[in-house]
């Protein structure tokens, strides 16, 4: 470590740059003496000598974990590697990284250019051996204390969670009271339209039937206003997505859930990035304390509920869904023009049925008209026609104006044909490999 006269003009000809950040944004809100101290380090560099002084605050409510990208910290460093620094002032040195590969690549590239770093406890010349292992050691405790505290913090919430007493964010229809704990929400309005999707549920045995019975009624489900307080709300037309989260909701059955779902970290750039919100079975829920609360419904009915709900569930959410055996040939490939869903495919009549694609999406998440319904005799006999001698691998496109449907072949020949007027407002999009066409030859 060196004292204030050693710094040599070189150095005090370059600019200094005071880091400033905080972890998160609730402490940039709250905190504001730890931020006003970091500001006063501009004063600090003044009286060091340095004439210029930059103040780069870009990572305010950011960690420095090295789980997300910091725009100021890079900033930082691609004005080093310039030349044009000649200090770095930070309050202490969990300021500039809370890992070591930020940490240690600060100080290498400090190092080069011959920059000082400069805290509360003096200037430090990376340059120096003595000086590099202080700071490599200050760097290894920032990190490690950023480890523990992480560590206590959750061993503390999951021993919490473990006896009910954490109070987690909870679903509408319930809310933590300062004296009994977790209960019912006071609103009537709000338990009666909650019992309400459950009653009509055993009555349907489905959860779209529920929602349409319950949109030709007008009901209306409760969306908080004041974010996670649970204290006000708008009341919307109900959608599926309330229905579905309500009946797969194990709080409405009495049982408090903790760690229903985990992160992932991947590598991405060199760097560990984490994301949060995947979903665990079951099974493998860190805690789950049944008949904890007042209940809507008991645990049996929930786990039936479930039962049912998984009977008629049929493919899952993104990927081209799978043919089951029946006439139609398009299944699964066959998108709406007017709101970019995948068609699904019905039958009517008796054996053999005719099949049909119609857009059931607005008509199941939101109780609406379909946006259309066209027989499948017709497309699929257009489509099987493809290629009387070869095989094609296709992307069709639909041109409204002409009222045509053009196709390129792998040798490079156009071919086009008009199609009737009632699938006009559909097009194929090949997202995934097509269907198997028929062909001779």
């Amino acid at each position: 470590m060196a004292n204030t006269d050693l710094l040599p003009p070189s150095v005090l000809k370059r600019k200094a740059v005071v880091y400033v950040r905080q972890s998160t944004q609730a402490q940039v809100q709250t905190n504001l003496e730890s931020k006003r101290r970091q500001y006063e380090l501009v004063d600090a560099a003044k009286r060091r000598g340095f004439r210029r002084v930059e103040v780069i605050d870009d990572d305010l409510g950011r960690s420095a974990s090295g789980t997300m990208a910091r725009p100021g910290f890079e900033r930082l460093v691609a004005s080093l590697c310039a030349g044009e620094i000649g200090a770095v002032l930070c309050l202490d040195a969990s300021r500039l990284a809370r890992n070591g590969r930020d940490w240690h690549h600060l100080l290498e590239l400090c190092g080069l250019v011959e920059a000082r770093v400069i805290d509360l406890d003096g200037v430090y010349d990376p340059g120096r051996p003595n000086d590099r292992l202080l700071l490599g050691m200050k760097g290894s405790m920032s990190e490690f204390e950023l480890g523990m505290l992480r560590t206590r913090m959750l061993d503390a919430a999951r021993s919490k969670a473990r006896r009910g007493e954490l109070r987690i964010s909870v679903p509408i229809g319930y809310v933590w009271h300062r004296e009994v704990g977790l209960g019912f929400d006071p609103d009537r309005r709000v338990q009666e339209v909650i019992r309400l999707i459950f009653a009509r549920f055993r009555e349907l045995g489905s959860a779209r039937q529920v929602l349409l019975s319950l949109a030709a009624e007008g009901v209306c489900f409760p969306r908080p206003s004041d974010g996670k307080r649970l204290i006000s709300f708008d009341w919307t037309p109900i959608r599926y997505r309330n229905v579905i989260g309500v009946l797969k909701n194990p709080f409405y059955a009495g049982a408090y859930a903790y760690g229903k779902s985990e992160k992932r970290t991947a590598i991405v750039d060199g760097r560990a990035r984490k994301s949060y919100g995947h979903g665990k079975p079951l099974e493998e829920w860190e805690v789950l304390l049944k008949d904890h609360h007042e209940a809507y419904v008991d645990w049996d009915e929930f786990e039936r509920n479930q039962t049912l709900l998984a009977a008629n569930a049929y493919g899952r959410v993104g990927g081209t869904k799978s043919g089951r055996g029946g006439r139609a040939l398009l299944v699964g490939v066959l998108s709406c023009a007017r709101c970019g869903r995948r068609l699904s495919v019905c039958y009517r009549g008796r054996c053999p049925s005719q099949a049909g694609y119609r857009c059931e999406r607005p008509n199941q998440m939101l109780g609406l008209p379909r946006c259309l319904g066209f027989g499948s005799s017709r497309v699929d006999e257009a489509v099987a026609g493809f290629g009387p001698s070869s095989r094609w691998r296709l992307r069709p496109r639909w041109k409204p104006s002409g009222g045509t449907w053009t196709t390129r072949p792998n040798d490079g020949g156009w071919q086009s044909w008009t199609l009737r007027r009632r699938v006009t407002r559909c097009r194929w999009r090949n997202d995934a490999t097509p269907p198997a066409i028929p062909t001779t030859g």
